[in-house]
C-alpha cells in the first residue's frame, strides 16, 4: 500500500473532513473517499462510520489510524532527512498557534527563519487552544504555540517565554500620563476583563482579592482582541500581556502602563507529540523559537519598571474567538 494513501487517510481523520483532506493533497473529495474505501476493502473492515455526522472512527479505524500516523510521520521525516544531508533545509513545517501568540510574536521569527532557509516552507495557522491541542495530538501540525501549556500522556509541553502583564487604557483615560501604577489603582475602577469561565480571569481575581482590590467589571470577553477594542473606546481599563498591545501602543490607540508594585506574567509554551518524529525543518524552526528570548519584541517598552515576578495563570482559553459579551453596569 502506497504511503500517500495512508497519508490521505490520516489527513481525513485529522481534519475530520474528506474535502479538506482532499484539498490538502491535491485530489477530489471523491478521490479521497475512494482511497479510504480501498483501504477498507484491503483490510476487510470498516475504518470510518459514515452514517454519523460528523463521521467517527470504528475501533479498527482507531487502531489503524494510530499506526498509520506514526508510519507517515516517520516516512516523511526520513525523506526530509535524506534531502537535507547537504544542510539545505527545504522541507515544510506546519505550526498551529493561538491568536494572540501568533499575532504578537511570529512575524519577525518567520522572517528570520525564511531568510536563513529560503527553500523552507512554513504554514502557520491560528486556532482556538483546544483545536491547537487536538491538531498537534492528531499529527495534523508538527507543533503548537499556546499560553499556559500543559503536558499530558500524548503531549509534551515545553516552556518558551513569559509575557509581562500590564495595565492598559485609552489615551483619554487619566492613567494615560502615568509611568507606572500600583495594582491597587484597579480598585473601584471600570474594567474590561476576561470571561469568568477562563482560568486567567480566576487567577487575576484571586490575586486582586488577596489584596482587597475590587474592580468594577463592566464588560467580559473571552478573547484579547475584543477586550482591546472595548478599552480603545474607553469602556474601561484592562490587564493584558504586554506583547499583545504592541501594535496599538505604537499606533497611539492604547496606552500601556507598568504595574509598579509587582510583576504578573503569562507563560507561553510549545506543545508537541511525545511520540512524534519531527522533520529537520520543524526541528530547525522549533530550535529558533526556543533560542529566541523575545528581547526585540518589546523594545518600545524597555523602560517599564520591573518588580518581583508572580505567575498569574497556569492554563487558559483566553485567545479563542469572541463568543459572548456580558455587561454589568
Amino acid at each position: 500500500m502506497h504511503v500517500k494513501s495512508l497519508k490521505i487517510f490520516c489527513d481525513v481523520v485529522g481534519r475530520r473532513s474528506f474535502s479538506r483532506a482532499a484539498a490538502e493533497n491535491g485530489i477530489t473529495q471523491s478521490g479521497a473517499s475512494q482511497i479510504v474505501h480501498q483501504l477498507e476493502e484491503r483490510l476487510g473492515t470498516k475504518l470510518i462510520d459514515r452514517s454519523k455526522r460528523p463521521f467517527v472512527l470504528t475501533r479498527a479505524g482507531e487502531l489503524y489510524y494510530d499506526g498509520c500516523r506514526k508510519i507517515v510521520q516517520r516516512f516523511y521525516a526520513l525523506e526530509e532527512e535524506v534531502r537535507t544531508l547537504q544542510h539545505d533545509v527545504s522541507g515544510r513545517v506546519n505550526v498551529a498557534s493561538i491568536y494572540s501568540v501568533g499575532l504578537s510574536h511570529m512575524n519577525d521569527l518567520l522572517q528570520q527563519f525564511l531568510s536563513q532557509h529560503p527553500k523552507a516552507k512554513v504554514s502557520l495557522q491560528y486556532h482556538h487552544p483546544d483545536r491547537v491541542y487536538q491538531s498537534v495530538e492528531s499529527g495534523e501540525f508538527d507543533f503548537g504555540l499556546v499560553s499556559y501549556a500543559k503536558s499530558s500522556r500524548s503531549i509534551e509541553a515545553i516552556p518558551w517565554r513569559e509575557e509581562t502583564m500590564i495595565a492598559v487604557c485609552a489615551p483619554t483615560h487619566r492613567w494615560a500620563d502615568q509611568f507606572a501604577i500600583p495594582l491597587s489603582e484597579f480598585h473601584n475602577e471600570a474594567m474590561v476583563s476576561f470571561d469568568t469561565e477562563l482560568l486567567i480571569r480566576r487567577k487575576i481575581d484571586r490575586q486582586m482579592a488577596s489584596q482587597r482590590i475590587d474592580p468594577q467589571v463592566v464588560m467580559e470577553f473571552d478573547n484579547i482582541e475584543t477586550i482591546k477594542r472595548a478599552i480603545e473606546i474607553n469602556a474601561g481599563v484592562g490587564l493584558l500581556p504586554e506583547p499583545t498591545v504592541t501594535r496599538e501602543v505604537q499606533a497611539g490607540t492604547l496606552v500601556a502602563v507598568a504595574l509598579a508594585d509587582q510583576r504578573l506574567t503569562r507563560p507561553l509554551g510549545i506543545i508537541r507529540q511525545r511520540t512524534g518524529n519531527l522533520g529537520k525543518t520543524a526541528e530547525r524552526f522549533m530550535q529558533l523559537l526556543r533560542d529566541s528570548d523575545g528581547s526585540s519584541l518589546n523594545e518600545q517598552n524597555q523602560t517599564l519598571p520591573q518588580a518581583d515576578s508572580h505567575k498569574v495563570v497556569e492554563n487558559s482559553d483566553a485567545d479563542r474567538p469572541a463568543r459572548t459579551l456580558k455587561t454589568n453596569v
